[in-house]
Formats: C-alpha cells, structure tokens, sequence
C-alpha cells in the first residue's frame, strides 16, 4: 500500500507541477519537431540515426503510445498532454536501470542539455549512485566542443558541476555563476566519451541524461537513458529502435524545485534512498 500511496502522491504532483498532464510545450512545438525528424534534420535527431522511415503519422503514432499525446492529426495548436501514467511507468524503468548499475558498482556518466532545470535531478542521482560504490565520469573535462547554434557555430567547454556534465559558453562572462547552456547537440557526449577510451577507460556502463546526451550515446552502442518532452522524438525513436534503454515522458523545462520529488521518487525505487 505504501509504494502505491507514494506513486498516487507522485502522480498528483505531476499533474499539479505541469510536468505531465497539461504542459507547457505547445502543440506547434510538437509537430513542427516531428516534421523535422521526419525530414531527417539532424538539429531534431540528436545524436540518433534512425532505421525507420518514421513519418510524421508514424512519430505522432509513437508519441501517443508513449508520451500519451493526441494522436489526432487535425489537432494542430494548443498546449500538448503527457500522461502522467505513462511518466511513472517510465520512472519505474528509469530506477530499475539505476539500482541495476549501482548493485554492479558499475561505472556512470551522467549529462545534461538542460542544465539550469535539470542539473538538480542528475546530481542528485549522481550522489547516490557514488555512495554506492558507482564510479561517476568525469571525462574531458575543459575540453572545447564546437556546436553549431541557431546563431551559428560557437565554441563550448565541457565542464562538471557535482558529477553531471554540461557544456558552456567560455566568453559567457560569468565564471563560476553560468548554470550552463541549453544544447541538443550529441557532440559533447561523443567528446567524452572519445577521451574515456583514449584514457584507457573505464567506460560508462550507464549514461544517464537529456538530449543529445542520451541518443549520441544510445547511437554508439552504451546504454542509455533519460527524461524527454514532446518535443523530443529522438529519444523514444531510440527507444523504440532499441538503441535507448528508457526514455520518460515529462516537461524538461520546469522549475528545477519541481524535480525533487523526481528524484526521491527514482531512489526510493532503486533502493538509494539516503
């Protein structure tokens, strides 16, 4: 009774924080997304190559069956729906994965493409999978990464804060204070993952992440998984592809307060809860 209580309980929050239910994301936002895909624009696919032909019936087809979106093509504004029901049942893979790695002791990385809601969320997780005996990654760290931007291409540097990676803008002006920027881009990931080899390991058995994080790392064969919106079909392509392990419906770009409860939830379902 107490595991349901503490879901029905998750599952209110949720829906009251707009992190499922109604979200945030637009409709608009959704569909012009899945047209991307679809045309194979690499801005959309993330790190994900996919083998499907994925149409835009077809993604707007797996993006009700996972995220629980209206599959009705003629609904073409308006906010988009995740259900929270759908969220859960992932959250519950999402800890599986986590307490599987953390019974091994087995090395992780961990990153993000939405630092400034999200970074919380993978500390958090960074923290308990490392007091369980998890090695978190910390590859290439200050190294550049040059990322192509809707203002074209900018050089970033890989940084760690509490174990999670990110990436920043180095003429930012705010050492030390920027939470980091927001990208999709696969490459940071690559980076990394190119300098845990060169190193001579170890390699992560589990990243964890957003973005291109997830899907540039699921595209080379690790296992993956992460949090992922509406507006990002790559990652349940990848899932449905079985190159991502799970991919949880949820709005990515809340209030990063609103995640805590996320967080509690996740290790108390792996068995981390400190």
């Amino acid at each position: 009774m107490a595991s349901v209580s503490t879901a029905a309980r998750l599952r209110a929050h949720l829906v009251a924080a707009r992190l499922a239910g109604v979200v945030a994301t637009s409709r608009e936002d959704s569909l012009r997304s899945y047209r991307l895909f679809a045309a194979r624009d690499p801005r959309v696919l993330i790190g994900i190559d996919p083998e499907g032909a994925w149409g835009v019936r077809d993604l707007l087809g797996l993006m009700a069956e996972k995220c629980g979106v209206s599959a009705d093509l003629r609904y073409i504004s308006g906010p988009d729906v995740i259900d929270p029901e759908r969220t859960l049942a992932a959250l519950d893979a999402f800890a599986g994965r986590i307490r599987e790695v953390a019974r091994r002791g087995a090395p992780v990385l961990l990153g993000t493409g939405h630092p400034r809601p999200l970074l919380g969320f993978y500390a958090g997780l960074a923290d308990a999978l490392s007091a369980a005996g998890c090695e978190v990654l910390t590859p290439a760290q200050g190294r550049c990464v040059d990322i192509l931007t809707r203002f074209g291409l900018r050089t970033h540097r890989l940084d760690y804060v509490r174990g999670v990676a990110l990436v920043r803008e180095p003429a930012s002006g705010r050492p030390g204070r920027e939470p980091g920027a927001h990208s999709h881009s696969p490459l940071p990931v690559r980076v990394a993952l190119d300098a845990a080899a060169e190193a001579g390991g170890p390699l992560p058995e589990l990243v964890v992440g957003d973005h291109g994080w997830v899907c540039g790392a699921g595209q080379l064969g690790f296992e993956a998984i992460g949090l992922a919106d509406t507006d990002d079909p790559a990652l349940f392509v990848g899932e449905a592809e079985g190159r991502v392990s799970v991919a949880v419906p949820v709005d990515d770009a809340v209030r990063s307060a609103h995640y805590l409860p996320l967080i509690r939830y996740v290790l108390n379902r792996a068995c981390l809860s400190q």
